[in-house]
């Protein structure tokens, strides 16, 4: 541009200060500016020390727009520099330039960041003035920066308020820099008074993902479902606190052991894995096997499984398989090993390796309980299996397993995709209730006659 003697108009220079702002690189960003609102040349390498020291009247005759003004506060406010994101905002007022909720958003975070409370509220009062109504990030930002500060009630009172403007709260915290759990403890007990219960719980069983150990804030979860008459929710958050109470008893002992020169053996650490697994504590779990794999003895079958399971609820897919796969060379893998790994790749939509499993399942006799029958059932339902369904479900009742609500559930779902009506299942269902002898031979048949009119050439039923 400057080669052919086009002038950058505010729109390029916004471009450009929006990516040195983004890459973090704030001084160049600012300078750039101030070379642009000069009229000085941009050429590369050509920014002088003189240059970026101006005056305070330096854009006295630029009228910029306010999503310049924006970019330029929002620069200052990442280089941490307070003074010029406040001259910026004043010189925007000045001007008749009207801020918007993005610019308040801004300056709140800005000033709340460097403790200028009163300054924050200011900024609220001129909100009000400008009739600029504040958004659901606007109140994040001030629940989060009153928490900061150890003001419960008044980060509850903006949570309060954001309910009386009818925003819908976020079901996370904004990504401020140390979360603490004084900060959950606030939202928790927040959405609690805003009977937000639900949210409340997303909350809490979010605190691992920003590395924050809920411990402490079992109490106030289980004291607002309580209080709300949601004993079963309150009842399952208690005895997790108490497998939380017993992780930090085992890491006392594990701790003291360490002090008094005791080394860690394969028993305590099977323990510690079993109890990880129990609350959820996957990284804790990880270097734990890790001292599990290079000692002599190695991790038992349970101690694999438990990891393989830990891997499986956040999708690491790959590390599952390594542990798979190292248990069955060395011939630990057992039916709840497969049945984990087939339940892994069925929630993720891998049906091919699933199928798989489930043949590996068969091939090796560890097809024999309720859970496993239930599992390869459900597999063949989703991916459109009538055949192999109806027939996995025939071997459970040779087995002598006897089916569960579940694996009625899932044999409903097939007979309505095959165009039978909820009518006659609910009278199976009903037949089933009143005689379950009767009732499990009237689902055999109705199923058995599914596949015979599907034939041997259809085995999808249109699923």
């Amino acid at each position: 541009m400057n080669e052919r003697g086009m002038e950058p108009d505010e729109v390029t220079m916004g471009i450009v200060v929006q990516m040195y702002k983004k890459a973090g690189e704030f001084q160049k960003a600012e300078e750039f500016f101030k070379k642009w609102s000069l009229g000085e040349s941009l050429k590369h390498g050509g920014i002088s020390k003189a240059s970026s020291r101006l005056e305070n009247d330096t854009r006295a005759n630029l009228f910029l727009s306010s999503y310049t003004y924006n970019t330029l506060i929002d620069t200052y406010g990442k280089a941490g520099q307070l003074k010029e994101a406040s001259e910026t905002f004043a010189e925007m007022l000045r001007k008749g330039i009207v801020p918007t909720t993005v610019t308040f958003n801004t300056m709140i975070h800005i000033c709340g960041n460097h403790g200028q409370l009163e300054e924050v509220a200011l900024l609220m009062q001129k909100m009000e003035e400008l009739r600029c109504p504040p958004d659901t990030r606007t109140y994040n930002i001030l629940i989060s920066l009153h928490t900061k500060h150890n003001d419960i009630n008044m980060a509850a009172g903006f949570f309060k308020r954001m309910k009386e403007d009818q925003l819908q709260p976020d079901l996370m915290l904004p990504r401020t820099e140390q979360l603490t759990v004084l900060e959950f403890n606030v939202m928790i007990k927040a959405y609690g008074l805003g009977k937000n219960y639900d949210k409340a719980c997303v909350l809490f069983d979010s605190m691992e993902s920003y590395g924050v150990v809920p411990i402490f804030s079992y109490s106030s979860l289980i004291q607002i479902l309580a209080s709300a008459d949601l004993p079963d929710k309150a009842k399952y958050y208690e005895e997790d606190a108490e497998g939380q109470d017993c992780v930090k008893k085992a890491i006392t002992y594990v701790d003291a052991m360490k002090r008094a020169g005791l080394p860690g053996n394969t028993v305590v650490y099977n323990s510690l894995i079993k109890l990880y697994t129990k609350v959820g504590y996957l990284r804790e779990a990880q270097e734990t096997y890790k001292l599990l794999q290079s000692s002599d003895v190695g991790p038992d079958a349970y101690s694999s499984n438990c990891m393989i399971d830990l891997y499986s609820e956040h999708s690491m897919v790959k590390q599952a398989e390594e542990i798979f796969v190292s248990m069955k060379r060395n011939g630990d893998a057992n039916e709840f090993t497969f049945a984990m790994m087939l339940c892994m790749y069925k929630r993720l939509g891998r049906f091919e390796e699933a199928i798989q499993i489930a043949k590996q399942m068969r091939e090796l006799g560890l097809l024999t309980d309720l859970l496993s029958f239930n599992n390869v059932l459900g597999l063949y339902v989703l991916d459109g299996r009538l055949k192999e369904a109806v027939g996995t479900f025939k071997e459970m009742v040779e087995a002598a397993i006897q089916p569960d609500d579940w694996t009625f559930k899932s044999l409903g779902i097939v007979l309505v995709k095959c165009g039978i009506s909820k009518r006659a299942i609910g009278k199976l269902e009903a037949t089933r209730e009143k005689d379950p002898k009767s009732g499990l031979q009237a689902w055999l048949m109705a199923l058995s006659t599914i596949v015979e009119i599907g034939g041997d050439d259809d085995d999808t039923c249109d699923l």
